[in-house]
């Protein structure tokens, strides 16, 4: 079969129907000039801003940077630890005392030590109290059997050893905070795990900012109209916030954070800026003390060196992150759980440990330290320093970065709190012993007996050890609760009554010392106890007795 295939002829150019016109526009254009000209000018105003707060943030992130992020507030140290010979006393035991006073095994300033066999060797930093003078004290079967001076007293056998003061407080003007310093290296792996897992996944990756995260909250905020608000913030931005700005949250806020969140990744590595994060975190409140950082939170929460902590307790602390003070595992412990199985969830997910790993740390219930006497952390004293140090050197002297050293006696300090732990709670069942009545409700036969505690003022309490050969304050409890009340009883003015006769009696009989036989008082001389009136300048004092009995000579 033969096909016939007719293939049309082109048509000339211009006899083509002519398509549809187009603008096309060119630079000449009078409204592409103009939409070049407008958007130069935003470029070069947003330019010209950027560059504005980037010199300025630059050099205050600079300053802070150099003049030390951890020295803008002053510190209260307790005075020094004895170590003597013969002492029952470990190498452990010494060196978590070193630690709590700022040491550790490398490079701080304060000062290091050394773990030796059946021993510790202490040397003082730069800023150690005790300067340059340091030991090597050697332990045998539980106590110290000698104790050999280095530095200035090279070679010297030493009968005692001052170890450095430990840290009571870092005391700003606007907060009262504890705080143990923690290099990155000394941070425990599973810790850094832990809240990479809950916080910043990317942290090791990104440039400060992850902005798909901080996307996805944002949408995720305007999809549900702010309800469930979100954490966009990279731990470089929450560094930022946490140093350099202030907690108000605007648009011009974060910005800022933004920004300076880039320049901290130029100055510094991954690892200081962690180590900012790690230092800085509030981790909760104790009493009246705030705790910041991993290691004081470690120490709170477990009683243990954070060096020490296992995957359960590095998940809780990450947990308590998001909102140490409503997922608190003393007040909260549901919440607390809850989340602590998030973030072992959230290792599995990022690979930091296995389902099985995480499984067998989730049926680990919550072991938390015993909750800390507030009084054994001296707020009463705390503030009694700081009235002492703003009254002399003005209401700023507390972001001067001083260091204070008291005569504060830690241990004397526990024990302080503890007998007034037990002495405030004897007192009180025996006032409600004595407030407590039967009374009669209802008449006739339908009357019945019932035992009620009368309402009445609560017992109050107050301690204060003194060394008497030298007036030094040891111990101060100034109150049966901080949180219930700052006033110190202990220095409240109030009268006396009886408790302040044998101090009138010890001055009367020391007359006996003076030599003069004729006005000397002794146990064995007669006074006359009637209705007397004594006079001083324009003024009259009349005593009187009890029920107005009076008895002659006594």
């Amino acid at each position: 079969m033969a096909l016939k295939i007719r293939i049309p002829k082109r048509k000339p150019a211009s006899a083509r129907r002519p398509s549809t016109s187009r603008n096309h526009f060119t630079f000449s254009d009078p409204a592409v000039k103009i939409a070049v000209a407008v958007f130069v000018t935003v470029g070069i105003v947003f330019a010209s801003i950027f560059a504005v707060y980037w010199v300025r943030y630059d050099r205050i992130v600079e300053h802070r940077i150099n003049a030390g992020l951890f020295k803008r507030s002053s510190r209260i140290y307790a005075r020094p630890t004895e170590v003597w010979v013969g002492q029952k006393l470990s190498a452990e035991e010494i060196s978590a005392s070193l630690r709590r006073a700022g040491y550790n095994q490398k490079d701080s300033t304060v000062g290091t030590y050394r773990m030796l066999t059946g021993g510790i060797e202490i040397k003082p930093g730069p800023e150690s109290f005790h300067s340059s003078d340091g030991a090597i004290i050697r332990i045998s079967d539980g106590k110290v059997q000698k104790i050999v001076g280095t530095g200035g007293s090279e070679g010297a056998n030493l009968d005692a050893y001052e170890l450095e003061p430990e840290l009571i407080t870092a005391l700003g003007s606007q907060e009262r905070a504890k705080r143990q310093l923690v290099r990155y290296e000394d941070i425990p792996k599973v810790m850094v795990n832990a809240v990479l897992a809950i916080e910043d996944r990317r942290f090791f990756e990104h440039s400060g900012i992850n902005f798909l995260r901080f996307l996805q909250a944002a949408w995720i905020d305007l999809r549900e109209g702010g309800q469930k608000r979100q954490g966009g913030s990279t731990i470089t931005m929450q560094v930022s916030r946490k140093f350099f700005l202030t907690p108000e949250k605007t648009i011009k806020r974060k910005l800022v954070e933004m920004l300076i969140s880039v320049e901290l990744e130029q100055k510094l590595t991954k690892q200081q800026i962690f180590e900012m994060y790690a230092n800085e975190s509030d981790m909760g409140q104790r009493g009246s003390y705030a705790i910041v950082g991993f290691a004081e939170a470690s120490r709170a929460y477990f009683n243990k060196e954070l060096q020490s902590i296992t995957l359960p307790e590095a998940a809780l602390l990450a947990g308590m992150l998001q909102a140490p003070s409503y997922l608190n595992p003393y007040r909260h412990p549901e919440r607390a759980l809850e989340r602590r199985n998030l973030v072992l969830d959230a290792m599995v997910e990022t690979g930091a440990i296995r389902r099985d790993q995480a499984e067998e740390a989730k049926a680990v219930p919550l072991k938390l330290a015993p909750l800390n006497v507030e009084a054994s952390d001296a707020p009463y004293f705390v503030d009694l320093v700081k009235d002492t140090i703003t009254g002399k050197l003005g209401d700023q002297a507390a972001d001067e970065a001083l260091r204070i050293y008291t005569t504060l006696d830690p241990d004397l300090q526990r024990a302080a709190a503890e007998a007034v732990q037990i002495g405030i709670k004897n007192v009180d069942e025996q006032v409600t012993k004595m407030r407590t009545r039967r009374i009669r409700v209802g008449k006739g036969k339908a009357a019945k007996t019932e035992i009620k505690v009368m309402p009445g003022p609560q017992a109050q309490v107050a301690l204060v050890a003194i060394d008497p050969h030298t007036g030094e304050v040891l111990a101060l409890v100034g109150g049966r609760n901080y949180g219930w009340s700052q006033l110190n009883h202990a220095l409240a003015r109030r009268p006396v009554g009886s408790v302040f006769k044998p101090f009138v009696y010890a001055a009367a009989l020391n007359t006996a010392l003076d030599g003069d036989p004729q006005n000397a008082l002794t146990p064995a001389s007669m006074i006359d106890d009637s209705p007397t009136t004594f006079t001083y300048g324009d003024q009259i004092y009349e005593p009187r007795n009890y029920k107005d009995e009076y008895f002659g000579l006594v």
